[in-house]
């Protein structure tokens, strides 16, 4: 599947030539004349995708729509483009999470390897979340007492330990972290804790995870 580039600019011959640009090089390419108009067609998530767009816009600008995307969860990779330099404008994206931030006219050597990061970095995102939705889900499957378990085993506690916290035998814990493995996927101890620090699940003793 060939990546999509999203072009984000008031600036009808700019968006065609980068659209042309883009085009020859391989990618998909969408153009949108405002901020406004990219949010009503947003693009799904799990094409891999990266947004060009231009600072100064009219009704939102660029600025405005990285925040608003961010409210929205989006993952896509933004790159600034402004046809001025503007350092307090330029930090302010990069701290909120723009990938890159180029100045017009952009030349071949500069974009082409600015997108290919933020296609990167978009992959390795998307991948994340999607290893972390299927940690989530394996642990939705425990039963209430096996959570209580999984949450004192991966804070260090041992059987015995648990046994005494939950009222009951040491068998029925061990039968209880048993399943918990099972159904986690793991077969050690550092891999269940491994999956638990990933989640945030992993909490100092005596706290509630």
């Amino acid at each position: 599947m060939p990546s999509c580039v999203h072009i984000v600019d008031d600036d009808a011959s700019f968006a065609t030539a980068m659209e042309r640009r883009l085009k020859h090089a391989g990618y998909d390419v969408m153009t949108h004349p405002s901020a406004l108009h990219f949010l009503v067609n947003l693009p799904i998530e799990s094409v891999p995708s990266c947004i060009i767009l231009d600072v100064r816009l009219p009704g939102l600008d660029g600025p405005t729509l990285q925040k608003r995307l961010v409210e929205l969860g989006s993952t896509l990779p933004i790159i600034f483009l402004t046809g001025y330099t503007d350092i307090p404008t330029t930090v302010q994206a990069i701290k909120a999470g723009a990938d890159d931030f180029l100045t017009k006219p952009v030349n071949s050597e500069d974009l082409f390897p600015a997108l290919e990061r933020a296609f990167a970095h978009h992959k390795r995102v998307r991948d994340l979340r999607d290893k972390l939705g299927g940690i989530r889900a394996r642990l939705g499957r425990l039963t209430p007492r096996e959570r209580q378990v999984f949450d004192l085993v991966v804070r260090g506690n041992i059987n015995k330990q648990i046994a005494h916290t939950l009222g009951a035998t040491e068998r029925t814990i061990k039968a209880h972290r048993h399943r918990v493995m099972e159904k986690m996927q793991v077969h050690t101890l550092a891999e269940l804790v491994s999956l638990a620090e990933q989640l945030g699940a992993a909490s100092a003793p005596g706290q509630t995870a």
